[in-house]
């Protein structure tokens, strides 16, 4: 009869492990391994820590970087999770040095680390500046999304969270009017009536200031190699608002990346419809920045040109093909034929005037519009 090996698999191994192997060469995690330690100057995170004469030894600030951006990219966000990973994952620890904060010191970190994170993305920034990874030609900006761990009892809108409060404002009045009519005191009773009333009164107060049920991230990424070059994460729904934000957010990082005054002079920063907008493009201007942003109407617009709507004959003419008269106000077009003033106009929100010329001047009844 033929007799195999047999193997435990019950029982466990030990294996020597070299951490610093765990992390090969041209992989995200030895890359940012060796940005952390050798590229970044992470002595802004030492005003943090005052036990250089008494007190515990403080983790050093590389690792819980290390580990935190690891995690991020493998989709885990949460403080207690990233801690876990620390303990368990082969990778983690060997980015970590084989250390395991715990899941409140993970937390602590990252939600005080605004300030600094801002000066070592700049320093992220010129590090790829250095490799040239990025041009500076052209920018897009873009958000999406993000939830956030607000409770779904505390959404809803306005009128919805009067209605909680005054629902709770009814319930602390009856509490009160029962403890009031009993005067019970010293007992249990009471004890889980003040309970009571202080839940409600905290009820209360979260409703009247107000919960941010999810936010909306915004990046601007290089056109070369779509690094990100800025962004932020704003408590609206809206994107369109943050736009001049958002520009001022690339000028700064870009104008300490390059050295230059004015980095955004010969650049292009383009965007969807949901900047567009008579302020973003009045905001643009005013800064100086080339912009492009299609307004709600362009695809429309395309399906009518893709139909021959807007071509009758052989041609048709875009803007550049008119000639402003400034000193009698009027447009020249393609056919020596004059477009006068007709009245302002009000097109989704964006104040102009509206020049247009007979139908029988043109084939296509052509007009335009100049957007103030």
């Amino acid at each position: 009869m033929v007799r195999y090996k047999y193997v435990d698999k019950s029982q466990g191994i030990f294996l020597t492990v070299d951490l610093q192997k765990q992390l090969i060469p041209g992989t995200f995690e030895y890359t940012l391994n060796e940005l952390i330690d050798k590229k970044l100057d992470l002595s802004i995170f030492d005003q943090r820590h005052k036990n250089d004469q008494t007190g515990a030894s403080a983790i050093e600030p590389r690792v819980l970087l290390k580990m935190i951006i690891y995690c991020y990219s493998l989709g885990i966000i949460t403080s207690r999770k990233i801690a876990k990973m620390c303990e368990s994952h082969m990778t983690v620890k060997a980015l970590a040095n084989d250390i395991e904060p715990h899941c409140t010191t993970i937390s602590n970190f990252i939600s005080t680390m605004s300030e600094e994170v801002e000066i070592l993305f700049a320093e992220v920034l010129m590090v790829c500046q250095g490799m040239g990874l990025i041009e500076g030609k052209m920018f897009a900006i873009d958000g999406c999304r993000l939830p956030s761990y607000a409770a779904k009892e505390w959404s809803g809108t306005k009128k919805e969270l009067e209605k909680k409060y005054e629902r709770i404002k009814k319930i602390t009045k009856k509490i009160l009017a029962e403890h009031k009519k009993q005067d019970i005191k010293g007992t249990d009773e009471e004890a889980a009536r003040k309970k009571k009333l202080k839940r409600m009164n905290r009820d209360a107060k979260r409703i009247l200031d107000g919960m941010i049920q999810g936010y909306n991230g915004l990046a601007a990424a290089d056109g070369r190699n779509q690094v990100i070059v800025a962004a932020s994460a704003y408590g609206s729904g809206a994107e369109g608002p943050y736009f001049p934000e958002m520009l001022d957010k690339i000028r700064t990082n870009m104008k300490a990346v390059t050295g230059k005054e004015e980095p955004l002079k010969k650049a292009v920063v383009l965007a969807d419809t949901a900047y567009f907008s008579e302020d973003n493009l009045q905001a643009a201007k005013e800064k100086g920045v080339d912009v492009i942003i299609p307004d709600q109407q362009f695809r429309q617009r395309d399906e009518q040109l893709l139909k021959g709507e807007y071509r009758k004959g052989k041609e048709w003419f875009d803007v550049r093909d008119f000639k402003y008269i400034k000193k009698e106000d009027y447009y020249l077009c393609p056919n020596g034929k004059s477009l006068l003033f007709k009245r302002q106009v009000v097109l989704n929100r964006n104040h102009g005037m509206k020049y247009e010329s007979k139908t029988a001047n043109h084939r296509a009844g052509v007009y335009g519009y100049n957007v103030l």
